[in-house]
């Protein structure tokens, strides 16, 4: 979610991040979610599948199942999804409410092990990705689509710990897009009234 650029949306009358658009789901998900620091492990799970779940697809396909995707993962509590087995996996992949897409519901799974991991290390989702900012929100102010890179330095380290971790589809453009959605950096573009309003 990168093509961003201020302009007026029918909510309100609000200038807001042209991605918006005028979908309701997208509006909530904008002015209430995207770009807010987020450091909760199992929240932070579920927004990194997603973005793994979105490779290739819109976003609003994904937030449109968004709720199916949490009651056939769970919750997306990792230590559940971690015991997922065959049987799961044929049931996930027979589901019409989720993107059923084998590699992606295979990497759900070994993800959230990793996860797991982390947490008998001693260790959490949270903590680690965080490092990356040096447990900072990065406000940037984007002043047009041009200034807001496919991903950065940052989302690259991350991408490379986490795969050494065994996470998988966690490429540098999904990790910054997952970082932007847990308000790890905050990309609202200057003319968005989040912008504003979120500036600390």
């Amino acid at each position: 979610m990168t093509g961003l650029t201020a302009t007026p949306n029918i909510t309100n009358q609000r200038p807001r991040c042209a991605w918006v658009g005028s979908d309701p789901l997208m509006v909530a998900y904008h002015d209430e979610e995207w770009g807010v620091p987020c450091r909760d492990d199992r929240l932070l799970f579920e927004r990194l599948m997603l973005e793994g779940f979105q490779a290739g697809l819109s976003w609003r396909t994904v937030l449109h199942k968004r709720a199916a995707f949490a009651r056939a993962f769970a919750g997306w509590d990792p230590a559940i999804v971690a015991q997922f087995g065959e049987a799961d996996v044929a049931r996930l992949l027979a589901d019409p409410g989720i993107i059923r897409n084998r590699a992606k519901v295979a990497a759900a799974i070994a993800n959230a092990r990793a996860c797991l991991r982390l947490h008998e290390q001693g260790g959490s989702l949270a903590a680690l990705v965080w490092s990356f900012v040096d447990d900072l929100p990065q406000i940037r102010r984007p002043q047009s689509p041009a200034e807001v890179p496919a991903f950065t330095p940052e989302a690259a380290a991350l991408s490379r710990e986490l795969k050494r971790r065994a996470f998988t589809f966690v490429g540098p453009t999904i990790c910054y897009a997952f970082m932007q959605s847990a308000g790890l950096i905050d990309d609202h573009l200057a003319g968005c009234f989040r912008a504003s309003t979120d500036d600390r």
